[in-house]
């Protein structure tokens, strides 16, 4: 199988270049390479989100990205956030404080099993940045239902 250098950052740590077969999933290349396991491989579709990571672009937005769908080479060059970046650490790797979503899906058991929680906590913590850059007014979704 044909493998090219693969460069990104994920979770602020520059990875690479690393030789990667073409056409790997992401997640596949997450487990292998790195072991970052925390990223959850579901349907395989992208659709029930277990795999989800987010994508912070250069202007600090964020995107949800599906592993299992994306092979590792269409995030080279790109910065991702895994669920092992979420939490802010120690130099050891403790886990000094979870972030405001983490705590609130533990507070309120926002999750059944847990094994697509890390991609709901991925896609909720994109959600809340989007609301931040894009506030919706209070009667806009109310408008939206009755039309």
């Amino acid at each position: 199988m044909e493998k090219r250098p693969l460069t990104l950052t994920i979770n602020g740590v520059t990875v690479g270049p690393v030789d990667v077969p073409l056409g790997m999933p992401m997640i596949d290349f997450l487990h292998e390479y790195l072991d970052l396991t925390g990223t959850h491989f579901g349907c395989g579709q992208g659709i029930c989100h277990a795999c989800t990571v987010i994508e912070v672009k250069p202007d600090g937005a964020k995107t949800e990205s599906r592993t299992c769908i994306y092979d590792a080479h269409f995030f080279a060059g790109k910065s991702i956030l895994t669920i092992e970046g979420h939490a802010q650490r120690d130099s050891d790797g403790s886990i000094l404080s979870l972030t405001p979503v983490q705590q609130a899906f533990i507070d309120h058991f926002s999750f059944q099993c847990g094994y697509c929680t890390p991609g709901f906590v991925a896609g909720a913590t994109v959600f809340i940045e989007q609301l931040k850059r894009q506030p919706v007014k209070r009667a806009e979704p109310e408008r939206r239902r009755h039309t």
